[in-house]
């Protein structure tokens, strides 16, 4: 679903005109279409149907938590790696027997916390941390619900950085260490085996690297059967990627299918970790073009976002379509699309045929996924504004951050 379009040559969020956005608001601002955050996840969650399952949204690709409400209200668990991101999703009403708790680095203030909520269960990725449970819930008079991410050593055909199921990943536990540290937890007093989890990447737009990796899994469900050890769900995790230029990920049908033909005649509750998927195509960053700046080589767009509030570009060199809020029909030129943080890396786009003057607005598109998730305060910039546009309604869900707010917890030394 596209909920941003041109409306008499103004492109719009829903009904809502963005440069009404920019004008009530001001920019850069986030802006997000609640008709499409519910129609991606109708959308996921209608495709497994056919099976018990539970949709568990990955809150890291975006916390905000008038979306966490959002989700939370149409039913779904949540995804985090963080007590911070736990505390965001009671705060939106999730409910915490929904939660799965994934990450490498777990802490014990962490563990007792998340245990103490009643979360559904701990997605375990070392040897270290199920010592660690065992010892926290023993201490806390509590048994802990486990599942263990197994890293099948599946090559997702992604960006490096995104890659997380490799061998040469942080990620998981090794396949071949899978079943002796299966029979280590199932002897453990304070533990509780429920599931097997299995996450090997992030903007995934082929299906055969799910497909390898979950005959995988189940072939250590087949082996831990064997010995006694019976699940009650399967987690197959997210990565199912969006379009942001010219790739084509799978339909969410065709991807559904073929996880649910290999998982057929099997018990199994299924869970599903989407975070991407259900929020990138549903909010764009809105900014103004401050300046055009004509170099001897290269000719610069520079604009009033940067890259503390869209890393992805900076980071790996990721593609954002960027148009013009108002067409304008003029002839374009080749320029970097940069902003004003000093880092040459600071750019939102190489190379692109912008038609703009200066005072034009921007949308740089597909900015609904780790976007504000991962923006910071970087040259003592404040970050932008977060706006839900449902039908022709504005609600400002994030206010813009002030300077004084930056400083408020810094302290002088007498």
């Amino acid at each position: 679903m596209n909920s941003f379009s041109y409306r008499n040559g103004v492109l719009h969020a829903e009904d809502a005109s963005l440069e009404s956005v920019a004008e009530k608001y001001g920019t850069p601002c986030y802006v997000y279409s609640r008709a499409a955050l519910v129609s991606a996840f109708r959308a996921y969650s209608d495709a497994f149907s056919p099976r018990d399952h539970l949709v568990c949204y990955a809150v890291k690709a975006n916390s905000n938590i008038a979306i966490l409400n959002l989700f939370a209200r149409m039913g779904s668990g949540f995804d985090i790696v963080s007590i911070g991101e736990m505390e965001r999703v009671l705060k939106a009403g999730g409910d915490p027997a929904r939660i799965v708790f994934s990450g490498v680095g777990k802490r014990e203030d962490e563990m007792r916390a998340a245990l103490s909520a009643g979360i559904l269960c701990f997605n375990v990725e070392s040897e270290g941390e199920l010592e660690r449970l065992d010892l926290v819930a023993k201490n806390m008079g509590k048994r802990a619900s486990i599942s263990f991410r197994v890293n099948p050593n599946v090559d997702a055909k992604t960006h490096p950085y995104i890659s997380t199921g490799l061998r040469q990943n942080k990620f998981g536990i090794p396949y071949d260490d899978a079943l002796r540290l299966y029979r280590k937890a199932n002897a453990m007093e304070n533990l509780a085996i429920l599931g097997i989890d299995c996450h090997i990447g992030s903007q995934l737009t082929e299906i055969p690297p799910f497909v390898e990796a979950l005959e995988k899994i189940l072939l250590l469900v087949d082996e831990l059967e064997k010995e006694g050890i019976a699940l009650s769900h399967i987690d197959v995790g997210g990565g199912l990627g969006i379009r942001y230029r010219e790739e084509r990920p799978p339909e969410i049908a065709d991807y559904a299918k073929a996880l649910l033909e290999k998982l057929q005649g099997r018990p199994q509750k299924i869970l599903l970790e989407p975070g991407r998927f259900l929020v990138g195509n549903a909010g764009i960053l809105l900014t103004r073009l401050e300046y055009l700046k004509h170099g001897e080589e290269k000719h610069f767009a520079i604009v009033d976002c940067a890259m503390n509030d869209l890393m992805r570009p900076a980071l790996y060199d990721a593609y954002h379509e960027i148009i013009p809020v108002k067409q304008n029909g003029g002839k374009g030129e080749l320029c970097e699309i940069v902003g004003p943080v000093c880092e040459t890396g600071d750019f939102l786009g190489h190379d692109r045929n912008l038609a703009a003057r200066q005072g034009d607005l921007l949308a740089i598109c597909s900015a609904g996924a780790y976007g504000m998730s991962m923006s910071s305060n970087y040259n003592s910039r404040p970050r932008a504004a977060e706006v839900l546009v449902d039908g022709a309604s504005l609600h400002l869900v994030r206010e813009r951050e002030t300077i004084s707010q930056l400083m408020a917890a810094e302290k002088l030394v007498p």
